[in-house]
């Protein structure tokens, strides 16, 4: 037979619950500008986390504004890692042209010759808005 789980001395489980939903809101929104596919996935933990101990909070009578506060941040990590997964995906073959270039590339000259390639055949593929967003940070 099996003890339940109890929470550490003064600590409330829907507290420790809107506690993790921030923290891995926030984990979320830094793995997404590192690795976007890896941000995208904690954020829909952190979603999922926040969702869940939104109804634990209420019915505890606790704030909520914590929660709160990591649902909209992995709402907003989870746009920003979908939207940066999705153009990796849709430039994926420049992007390899782009790699396999760089490590042929012997001098600084030749480095930036792989570079205009590389923005070349990405605006042949995106269109005029997306670019100016961009501007012309190198990959």
């Amino acid at each position: 037979m099996s003890t339940p789980v109890q929470a550490p001395a003064g600590q409330q489980p829907a507290d420790s619950a809107g506690r993790r939903a921030i923290w891995l809101s926030i984990a979320a929104l830094a793995m997404t500008f590192m690795l976007p596919l890896a941000g995208l996935v904690m954020a829909l933990f952190a979603l999922m986390a926040g969702i869940r101990a939104l109804p634990q909070l209420k019915s505890a009578g606790r704030p909520t504004g914590t929660v709160v506060g990591g649902i909209a941040v992995s709402a907003i990590a989870l746009a920003l890692s979908g939207g940066a997964t999705a153009m990796q995906v849709y430039l994926m073959d420049e992007y390899s042209a782009y790699q396999e270039c760089m490590r042929a590339a012997g001098t600084v000259t030749s480095q930036g010759e792989c570079f205009t390639q590389f923005r070349n055949a990405a605006q042949q593929k995106l269109p005029a808005e997306v670019l100016e967003m961009l501007g012309t940070v190198q990959p």
